[in-house]
């Protein structure tokens, strides 16, 4: 039963990343971090290697299975693809009739989940700081950088899939934002959308090349310096907060796939402000929702560190 209750709660944290991934400029790598899971993330992500080669070309299914942690992976991407299939219209209607509502319940999730990993350090030291100032420094950097146009041409966009796919496990960067960035996002929309097999084929070969490699990475950084790789994982987090400030004036307009106009690039205002020259800024609504998210991610802290004692 005990064992049931965890795969409930593991499924449940992979549709929280699913739903994170939706939005665009947020990653579902923070939901990673905020449950409790990104470490054994990581860890069964980098155990795609030759051993685990080996292993399959010896038909060793169950070791295979138990090595790559395969139950955990199932369940929890389980969990991702069911939250992008049933949470998409859901989060792409309140992305657009309640916008600075979402970003407010986005903005306090992260900043509470940044401040946790702050406080949760053992120590603090100069490398630590150092990390921390340029983990900062890089998202917001990738948040105000100019849009790029990159030849949407096969060896690009296999290197845009590796880019993309790393940023989507980092907490604080999307990796639809970095295709954004780089000119691809509309490109490779319009892959999906007409099916076009060598251009998705491509980006998908970029997509698990980079994954299996930067999650290796990670996995090694966080064995070998945890508090500084942590420090500079709270920094993303930090910096991203310039992209999910809720109110926002739109400078300039790109088209989607869907032939609809949507903003590009944008730059932050005050709520009062907000209200004197573009709409309502909701306020109090987006308020309450920032301290329901800082809440939330109090609860979920909590119960992660019981679990991990009990376990």
């Amino acid at each position: 039963m005990n064992q049931w209750r965890q795969r409930i709660a593991l499924f449940a944290k992979g549709m929280t990343m699913g739903a994170a991934d939706v939005v665009p400029g947020v990653s579902g790598g923070t939901m990673a971090l905020i449950t409790g899971i990104y470490d054994r993330l990581l860890e069964a992500l980098s155990r795609f290697d030759l051993r685990a080669v080996g292993l399959l070309r010896k038909a060793q299914i169950g070791p295979l299975w138990r090595y790559i942690d395969g139950g955990f992976l199932l369940t929890l991407f389980s969990g991702v693809l069911l939250s992008i299939l049933s949470l998409a219209r859901v989060i792409t209607f309140l992305l657009q009739t309640y916008p600075e509502m979402l970003w407010s319940f986005f903005f306090g999730l992260i900043l509470v989940s940044a401040v946790y990993v702050a406080r949760s350090l053992e120590r603090w030291n100069p490398a630590a700081a150092i990390a921390l100032l340029a983990g900062t420094a890089l998202a917001w950097f990738i948040t105000v950088a100019q849009p790029l146009q990159l030849t949407p041409d096969l060896p690009t966009l296999f290197v845009a899939g590796a880019i993309a796919v790393c940023a989507m496990i980092l907490p604080g960067i999307s990796g639809s934002f970095i295709l954004l960035l780089l000119g691809l996002y509309a490109p490779v929309l319009a892959a999906i959308k007409g099916f076009e097999l060598s251009v998705l084929a491509t980006v998908a070969a970029g997509c698990v090349v980079g994954l299996l490699s930067f999650s290796r990475l990670l996995n090694w950084l966080l064995h070998h310096f945890h508090g500084v790789t942590m420090a500079f994982l709270c920094g993303l987090m930090l910096g991203s907060l310039n992209k999910v400030w809720p109110w926002k004036e739109t400078l300039s307009f790109r088209q989607n796939s869907a032939g609809e106009m949507v903003p590009l690039l944008q730059k932050n205002v005050s709520p009062w402000h907000f209200e004197a020259q573009i709409g309502p800024a909701h306020l109090g609504e987006s308020l309450a929702l920032m301290l329901f998210a800082i809440i939330l991610v109090l609860i979920l802290t909590g119960v992660a560190v019981k679990t991990s004692q009990t376990d």
